[in-house]
């Protein structure tokens, strides 16, 4: 067992680049130790095999404890020798650490780091400019831990700026995925060059996660059903629909209430203005009376101060304020005004 132990230490440290400082070190130490044993008198507890080894790592590294120290001038020249030795050394290993330290900094800039993080957000494919603002309005809805999975043509991070891990290969190939961590992600966004792509890379990520809230950006809408015969479960946004495509990102499900109130024969967005002749109306009381009345959800109000999204209960609207709302069909401004006057 100590042999296959010393075996994978030794090709450890070779690979590491760690034969260097290893060779140092262990030279001075074979060599001080028979020259202090022959520089200090007999029965020095320094030289002892229990005692030189502390002293060597105190000295060799600078700390300098005092609890042991030579007597003679002679051993004071072989504990000059360990402490120079101790440098050389430090000196190679803090070298190595920054190499090391940079290699990996390039790496990461470069892509070719996998992904550590677990239940986050991987953004498959990069358009300049584009992405960046989908990133910005992701971080800006508080969506943490955020991965890049860019193309080959993307050779640095392009956002070495932002919280966002980056990795960079062939998008289609099943390995750059699997750096990205698209097996542990909670929701990936497929945003490549166009509708083609898009397919194939789909294809490759249903094959990789299967509990994903996977979003597909598509070009040729009438495409998506392409998109449905690989999984059901993607869904596909309008490519040109950026604020959709990260709200569907944040909040699963909302592109398809998009979807709905933008498709005749269901609910519909309506505007109504509401008669002068009614004056200044409670908030509480038009929300209400549009609710019970007709099934229909006030969703914005526009008045002498402009559009208010989402108006407060306990506010007023002014006479002759336009209502926007949710509804099966569009209101006549007769009937909302025999409702709203308790007729």
């Amino acid at each position: 067992m100590s042999f296959i132990l010393s075996r994978l230490l030794a090709r450890w440290i070779l690979r590491a680049g760690w034969a260097l400082p290893v060779a140092v070190v262990v030279f001075v130490f074979v060599t001080s130790w028979p020259l202090m044993v022959l520089a200090e008198p007999a029965g020095s507890e320094l030289v002892q095999p229990g005692n030189y080894w502390w002293y060597f790592v105190v000295t060799a590294s600078t700390v300098g404890y005092g609890d042991f120290s030579p007597d003679t001038v002679a051993g004071h020249f072989v504990g000059a020798y360990v402490i120079v030795g101790g440098i050389a050394t430090l000196t190679t290993v803090f070298t190595r650490l920054a190499t090391l330290l940079e290699q990996a900094k390039g790496r990461r800039m470069q892509g070719m780091e996998p992904v550590r993080l677990s239940g986050h957000v991987v953004l498959v494919g990069y358009l300049a400019g584009r992405t960046e603002r989908i990133v910005a309005q992701l971080l800006a809805d508080g969506v943490t831990g955020l991965a890049l999975c860019a193309g080959e043509d993307v050779t640095v991070h392009p956002m070495p700026a932002q919280p966002v891990e980056f990795v960079r290969g062939e998008l289609t190939a099943p390995e750059v995925l699997a750096r990205a961590g698209i097996e542990r992600a909670a929701t990936v966004l497929v945003d490549v060059r166009d509708d083609n792509e898009a397919l194939a890379v789909a294809v490759l990520v249903d094959h990789a996660t299967t509990a994903a809230h996977v979003v597909v950006t598509m070009r040729d809408m009438e495409r998506a059903e392409l998109i449905g015969y690989v999984d059901p479960r993607i869904t596909c946004v309008q490519w040109h629909t950026p604020r959709m495509i990260t709200e569907e990102v944040v909040s699963p499900g909302i592109a398809e209430v998009y979807t709905e109130l933008m498709t005749s024969g269901g609910a519909g967005t309506y505007s109504v203005t509401l008669p002068e002749r009614l004056g200044a109306l409670s908030a509480e009381h038009c929300r209400a009376t549009l609710g019970q009345v007709f099934g229909a959800t006030v969703l914005a109000v526009r008045g002498e101060r402009g559009l208010t999204v989402n108006p407060a209960w306990d506010g007023d609207l002014p006479p002759g304020a336009v209502v926007y709302y949710v509804s099966s069909r569009a209101l006549a401004q007769d009937e909302i005004e025999q409702a709203l006057s308790g007729a």
